[in-house]
């Protein structure tokens, strides 16, 4: 442009976090004009989880219908544990796994619903970067393990109904307990690689969650940064190690029913089934879930709606599993009748 006998040139210096505008002149020495900050932050102190309502009357509702679903959960999966440990009866394969199982639900549902009753307690929604990295690496390493055992689970039915003689032989106590560590490894170094590759994201001003707990992709959307990576790395461990679980089941239910289907007698085909009924509830309820909360995350468009979808697949199966294996399971039933029984004389 030109300004009384002089001619002036504006450019600007695009950096990593500033960019600079400089005035040119042929009289004048280079000048810094202005240093302006784009609105993006790669170290971040918190986040700010929503939760699922911000009305204070509902959020008492909420805080009890939570704490109550806790306890459930806490209390029936211990209740399995005890009754497993404690029969000599059920120190069998089968009730390993489902020990395991109710284990894994207690640290799922850990690893989210105490936060949020704190949260809505102290009227205080936030979360710091750490924790909330921690919690993206608990519920992914229990999210991935209980794939696993459910995985587990359909092997030892199939192993059980197809090849009976030689049941012991394959499922011996050093290849069982091998599965589940297996299975912790590889869940732990998938959870891990996803949780740390957070680091390299730098986040917009924007930081709030419309979630109860930090969800890794919730969190990825909350990024300025490219997240191709880490949009690779979720496909990769969905597929993985959730994939190959579920083929393992259907593949496993699949010979079951075709080899069921041959057995004459229609009481023969009820006792064969009648041990697989709860694990194909659970798988049922595991999996059904979890589809509900993808499609409603690609259909939904309220984040809410997405949020209580989440509670769906995150919070009610972990709670339901107990009275499951409870109310169909005529072995867990006995067992829990004698640790009721034994406990008044203790």
């Amino acid at each position: 442009m030109s300004v009384s006998g002089g001619s002036f040139a504006v450019l600007c210096v695009l950096g990593t976090k500033h960019f600079h505008l400089l005035v040119l002149s042929p009289c004048l020495p280079i000048r810094f004009i202005n240093s302006i900050e784009f609105k993006n932050q790669t170290d971040v102190s918190k986040f700010l989880l929503l939760g699922l309502t911000e009305d204070p009357e509902l959020q008492l509702l909420v805080f009890s219908l939570f704490l109550i679903m806790y306890l459930v959960t806490v209390l029936g999966n211990l209740l399995i544990v005890l009754a497993v440990t404690s029969d000599s009866h059920l120190h069998t394969p089968m009730y390993f796994f489902l020990c395991n199982l109710s284990l894994n639900d207690i640290c799922l549902s850990t690893a989210t619903i105490p936060k949020m009753l704190v949260n809505i307690q102290t009227h205080n929604q936030s979360i710091t970067f750490t924790g909330c990295l921690n919690q993206i690496f608990f519920v992914l390493v229990f999210g991935f393990l209980e794939n696993f055992i459910l995985g587990a689970m359909a092997y030892d039915r199939y192993v059980a109904i197809c090849y009976p003689l030689r049941y012991n032989i394959i499922m011996n106590p050093c290849f069982c307990g091998m599965v589940i560590l297996l299975s912790l490894l590889i869940s732990m170094m998938v959870a891990l690689l996803q949780s740390l590759m957070v680091f390299h994201l730098s986040f917009c001003t924007s930081l709030e969650i419309p979630q109860f707990f930090c969800e890794l992709a919730q969190v990825l959307r909350l990024s300025c940064s490219s997240t191709l990576i880490n949009n690779i790395l979720i496909y990769f461990g969905a597929c993985l190690l959730g994939g190959i679980p579920l083929s393992g089941i259907i593949f496993s239910y699949t010979q079951i029913v075709s080899l069921v289907l041959k057995i004459p007698s229609g009481d023969g085909k009820y006792k064969a089934f009648s041990t697989c009924g709860s694990h194909l509830s659970v798988v049922c309820l595991y999996y059904g879930t979890g589809v509900g909360v993808y499609i409603s995350s690609v259909f939904a468009q309220s984040a809410r709606k997405i949020t209580v979808a989440s509670v769906m697949y995150i919070v009610v199966p972990q709670m339901i599993n107990p009275f499951i294996y409870s109310l169909r399971n005529n072995d867990i039933k006995v067992s829990l009748r004698k640790l009721f029984g034994r406990t008044p004389s203790m």
